[in-house]
C-alpha cells in the first residue's frame, strides 16, 4: 500500500503578510493636504475624486478640521457647498498642522527647535511669540486642539492689544479656545499678574523718592502709583498713603470698597494703619469708575469729617485726590 505523500509547505507563502499595508496617519493627512494646496477653491466631491484612494469620510473630516482651525472657509454656491482659503495658502505651514493633528498636545514628536519650552530655555523668553508663551502657560490642550493651537487662537484674538486679556473671565477665555481649563485660566492670569508686579518693581527701583508736600505732587504720585485704580475698577475704592515726617511715602492701605459715604468711612478704620505706620501725615484718595474726576458732595463731606478727626489724633491730612480715567483732581484745591 502506497504511503500518502506528505504535504510540502512553501516557506515563502507562509511568510507572506495576510493584511494589506495601510498608509500611516501622516501619509494620509499629507495626501489630502497636498490636494487642498493645489486648489484655491474646491468642492468636497472634487477633493474626494482627487484623493480617490482615501475614504470619503476621512477626506471630509480633514476639510472640517481645516475649517474649524480657520484655515478654510465654507461657502454656499450654485453647485452646493464649497471651500476656499481664508489666507494666502503659501503661508500655511502644512507639516506643523499635520503634526498637531497627529500628536495633539503631545509635542514629543515635534522637532525640538519648534517646542516652546525648549525654545525658551535655549533662546530666552523674550524671543518667544505671544502664542508660544501662552502655550507654556496653558500646558496641555484637548483632543483636536493642542496647547500651541490654543495659544495661537488667543494671541490672534488680542493681536492689537494684549491688556484686555487680563479682564476676561474663565467662560470668556474658554469661548475663544476650548482647550482652556480652570487650571490653564489660573496659570494665564497668574502669569499676567506676576508680569505686572515685576514691571512695577523695576519701575519703582528707578524712582527717586519725592516728598508729597503739595497738591501737585499728590496728583503726580496718584497718577503714577494708582493708575490701575483709574482704569480697572468697577467700584469706588478708598485708600490712604501714609507719610513720614519728611512727607515721603511709607505705605499704601485700602480702607473701603463701595460707594463713598461720610457715614460709612469710619475715622478709626482710616487712621488705624496710619498709627500702625507711625505716620506723621496721610494722603487720602479714592476713584471714580465713571471716569469723571469731579468731586461729589459726599467726597467733600468725607474729607471734612476726616480732617476733624486727624486734628484730634495729631496726624496731618495732606490732600484728598479723586482718581479717574479722565484725570485726577485735588479736593483740597477746590475746598
Amino acid at each position: 500500500m502506497a504511503r500518502p505523500k506528505s504535504h510540502q509547505h512553501n516557506s515563502e507563502e507562509t511568510e507572506r503578510p495576510l493584511v494589506r499595508e495601510v498608509p500611516d496617519r501622516h501619509e494620509r493627512y499629507s495626501v489630502i493636504i497636498q490636494a487642498v494646496l493645489q486648489r484655491s477653491s474646491f468642492s468636497i466631491d472634487e477633493l474626494r475624486l482627487a484623493c480617490a484612494e482615501e475614504s470619503p469620510s476621512f477626506v471630509t473630516r480633514v476639510v472640517k478640521m481645516l475649517v474649524r482651525d480657520g484655515i478654510l472657509l465654507a461657502m454656499d454656491g450654485k453647485e452646493g457647498l464649497g471651500y476656499r482659503w481664508t489666507d494666502d495658502r503659501t503661508r500655511f505651514e502644512s507639516e506643523t498642522w499635520i503634526q498637531q493633528q497627529i500628536h495633539g498636545n503631545q509635542l514629543t514628536q515635534t522637532p525640538e527647535e519648534e517646542r516652546p519650552r525648549e525654545r525658551l530655555i535655549r533662546l530666552g523668553a523674550e524671543k518667544l511669540k505671544t502664542s508660544e508663551i501662552l502655550a507654556i502657560l496653558i500646558r496641555s490642550g484637548r483632543p483636536g486642539e493642542s496647547a500651541l493651537q490654543s495659544g495661537e487662537k488667543i494671541a490672534n484674538q488680542f493681536a492689537n492689544r494684549l491688556d484686555p486679556l487680563r479682564k476676561l473671565s474663565l467662560s470668556e477665555l474658554k469661548s475663544i479656545s476650548r482647550a482652556i481649563s480652570e487650571a490653564a485660566y489660573c496659570q494665564i492670569m497668574a502669569g499676567i499678574e506676576l508680569g505686572r508686579r515685576v514691571a512695577q518693581s523695576m519701575e519703582s527701583q528707578g524712582k527717586v523718592i519725592q516728598r508729597i508736600d503739595s497738591s501737585r505732587a499728590a496728583i503726580a504720585y496718584c497718577e503714577r502709583e494708582f493708575a490701575r485704580l483709574s482704569l480697572d475698577r468697577t467700584q469706588e475704592e478708598f485708600h490712604i498713603v501714609t507719610l513720614d515726617t519728611k512727607l515721603q511715602p511709607i505705605g499704601h492701605h485700602q480702607i473701603t470698597v463701595g460707594t463713598l459715604d461720610a457715614s460709612l468711612v469710619a475715622p478709626r478704620e482710616v487712621f488705624r494703619p496710619a498709627i500702625r505706620d507711625a505716620a506723621a501725615a496721610v494722603l487720602l484718595l479714592h476713584n471714580h469708575p465713571s471716569g469723571d474726576p469731579t468731586p461729589s458732595r459726599q467726597d467733600f463731606q468725607v474729607t471734612a469729617r476726616l480732617d476733624e478727626a486727624a486734628k484730634i489724633i495729631g496726624i496731618q491730612v495732606i490732600d484728598h485726590i479723586v482718581v479717574a480715567s479722565r484725570g485726577c483732581v485735588s479736593i483740597r484745591d477746590l475746598a
